[in-house]
This record gives structure tokens, C-alpha cells and sequence, in this order.
């Protein structure tokens, strides 16, 4: 059975960034809609229920049919909203540390802040729901790319490095339409730790 995970800082570690409104609405609510979806779509198939909702998304053709939209849109939200949430924590600067990862993006994007720039436009001119994503191709490429609903890089086979949520839900509180301002909050709130570690994997 997929369960709600618990944050490692606690609603309001993210202030002024991210209110701890939105933050707990955002996990209590929204989130935890998804696992209890996901989980009541696989009821009927036990073979299922052992694997993460990651690897019940990166391959959705051997997902059932009857229950492969509701894999893909609660599963999607599960895996994304976990990633999303564990890549958060109070007290960082915004800038990735030194490594592997930080060596890629300026080799892929000339340096971090044409990077965040692209990255920055390339979330705000989204159109509707999604998540922005910097990913890895097989070869190891970074890209830039959104994906609309709860899809993700995983079901064409990348690697999701960041992420960032791009529905109202988790802004609109704070931001209201102003996407662009929850955008540029969202940076000094992402740990470029656990970014490292995913595309060191």
C-alpha cells in the first residue's frame, strides 16, 4: 500500500518562500488524495501494489486498462508530489553546490543563471497545469521540459533531476496568478543535494 510520506521539516520551514498554508494543505490534502486514488485503483490487482508509483508510470502499458488513467493521473501526482517535497528544505541559497551537476549545467546552458533564466521562462510560458522539470536523457544530456497533469519525464524514459509543481494549488494562496513570483521563491527553497545525488544515479 502506497503511503502519504512526512516532510522532513515541518509546514512552516519554508517561510516567507512557501506559506505554511499551502504547504500543508498542498501535502495533507492534495497529495494525500492521490495515494488514497492510487491505492483504490489497485485494490483488485495485488501483482501491482509492490511497486512504487514511479515504476507503475514509467510503464503504463503493462498498467490495466481499466485502471490506467487512474495510474497515470494519481500515480503521477504520488511519485511528482513526493519528488517535489523531499527536493525542499529551509536555509539554502539558491545556487547548486559544486559537483558533478553543477559541471552539466554549465556545460549544457552556458552557465547557472542562463539555466535558471531558461528554466524560469520555460515554467512560467507553460500553458495550465504540469511540472517543470530538469532531466537526463540515456546519454546523460540535461534538458529542460514541462509535462501537463501529473505526467512525468519517466514515461519516455529520462531521469527527473528537479522538479517544480506548476498547479494553482501550490502558489495560489501566497501568489495568486503571480506564477512568476512563486517561481522565483521556489529557488531558495530547493535542496541541490538531492539534485546532485539524482543525476549522480
Amino acid at each position: 500500500m502506497h503511503m502519504l510520506t512526512k516532510l522532513p521539516y515541518a509546514y512552516d520551514a519554508l517561510e516567507p518562500h512557501i506559506d505554511a498554508r499551502t504547504m500543508e494543505i498542498h501535502h495533507t490534502k492534495h497529495h494525500q488524495t492521490y495515494v488514497d486514488k492510487l491505492n483504490a485503483a489497485l485494490e483488485k490487482y495485488p501483482q501491482l501494489q509492490s511497486l512504487s508509483a514511479v515504476e507503475l508510470i514509467a510503464d503504463l502499458s503493462r498498467i490495466p486498462e481499466d485502471i490506467r488513467t487512474a495510474v497515470r493521473n494519481n500515480g503521477g501526482g504520488h511519485a511528482n508530489h513526493e519528488m517535489f517535497f523531499t527536493m525542499l528544505g529551509p536555509n539554502f541559497d539558491g545556487r547548486p553546490t559544486p559537483g558533478v551537476l553543477a559541471a552539466a549545467i554549465d556545460a549544457d546552458f552556458g552557465d547557472f543563471e542562463q539555466f535558471q533564466r531558461k528554466f524560469a521562462a520555460t515554467a512560467l510560458a507553460h500553458f495550465a497545469s504540469g511540472w517543470a522539470w530538469l532531466s537526463a536523457d540515456a546519454e546523460g544530456k540535461l534538458l529542460i521540459e514541462t509535462t501537463p497533469g501529473h505526467d512525468s519525464p519517466v514515461m519516455v524514459g529520462r531521469k527527473p533531476i528537479l522538479v517544480l509543481d506548476l498547479w494553482e494549488h501550490a502558489y495560489y494562496l501566497k501568489h495568486q496568478n503571480r506564477r512568476a513570483d512563486s517561481i522565483a521563491a521556489w529557488w531558495n527553497v530547493l535542496n541541490w543535494e538531492i539534485a546532485e545525488r539524482n543525476f549522480a544515479q
